[in-house]
């Protein structure tokens, strides 16, 4: 299966993962999966890793895909949308895909890191806590 994904309830986050040649066919498969999973009923975040992914998307896949995401409820079921994105032409594509799924997310954010896009996501969970992050390995002292 190209598209893996697994609900981090605790986290309020979807963790998706798109393996080799996936086709639009298969990313709207995964969106009708995702809508009727009886543990995605509250807005969550998403982590998009694309870094196995072969296949490259072209602009109006993407926008197809966008349009899926507005289907299924946009910003009312998605918060933050972090894409991982290694390759130079999946890293320019899902840069596009920022733009054309601006209204779907409160934010989106591609990274080439793991590591950075689940900085970024935490991040912004603190914040919506109305708290700062504190950075692995610091004790936050209050005087």
């Amino acid at each position: 299966m190209p598209i893996t994904y697994q609900i981090d309830l605790p986290r309020g986050l979807i963790r998706t993962q798109a393996r080799d040649s996936v086709t639009l066919d298969e990313v709207t498969g995964h969106l009708r999966a995702l809508e009727v999973d009886p543990l995605f009923q509250r807005p969550m975040d998403v982590l998009l890793d694309l870094t196995a992914c072969t296949s490259l998307p072209n602009r109006n896949q993407l926008a197809g895909v966008a349009h899926q995401l507005s289907r299924l409820g946009g910003r009312e079921r998605f918060v933050r949308c972090a894409i991982v994105a290694e390759r130079t032409a999946m890293y320019g594509m899902t840069r596009m895909f920022e733009v054309l799924a601006e209204e779907q997310f409160a934010a989106t954010q591609t990274f080439r890191t793991r590591r950075e896009a689940e900085v970024w996501l935490s991040e912004g969970r603190a914040a919506a806590r109305g708290r700062h992050p504190v950075a692995p390995g610091r004790a936050l002292s209050i005087s």
